[in-house]
């Protein structure tokens, strides 16, 4: 038998292109997922969530540092509250972020905040996790683990 499988989706439909995105990504999924939304409570559903017989698929992490900035959230405060869940959580979850950081500076002042803080998140959470995989065009390496 499969494992029941979660999938938390941290996008919201803020706009026509951005309702279709999530309607794609929900298609491609397919029926084996039940989805939760969280925009910005992301660790009160991973605690509702997570179990030894649930995969947890959290995507995406980019996404949730924006909507936390944008709504004026302590990004440092919810990064840390994410890395003591993880540190010990009670099944499996997989996380999806972005690597900004690889790109031109950004030219604006919150762009290049973002970018940090995206770097910051990325680096507490692989600090944690038990594997870490970089995917860039369809090829993945490991990190870690």
């Amino acid at each position: 038998m499969a494992p029941d499988r979660v999938f938390i989706a941290t996008a919201e439909p803020s706009d026509t292109e951005m309702s279709e995105r999530i309607d794609r990504h929900r298609a491609e999924r397919g029926p084996g997922f039940s989805t939760l939304e969280a925009p910005l409570e992301l660790v009160e559903a991973l605690e509702a969530t997570a179990s030894p017989d649930r995969v947890v698929v959290v995507d995406c992490l980019t996404v949730w540092l924006s909507n936390l900035m944008h709504y004026g959230r302590n990004a440092d405060t919810q990064t840390a509250a994410l890395t003591r869940f993880l540190a010990g959580p009670p099944g499996p979850v997989i996380l999806v972020s972005n690597e900004a950081g690889m790109g031109l500076a950004p030219v604006t002042p919150l762009g290049r905040r973002f970018r940090d803080a995206q770097g910051s998140l990325n680096q507490a959470v692989a600090a944690i996790c038990q594997r870490v995989e970089f995917m860039v065009a369809g090829l993945h390496q490991a990190l870690k683990g």
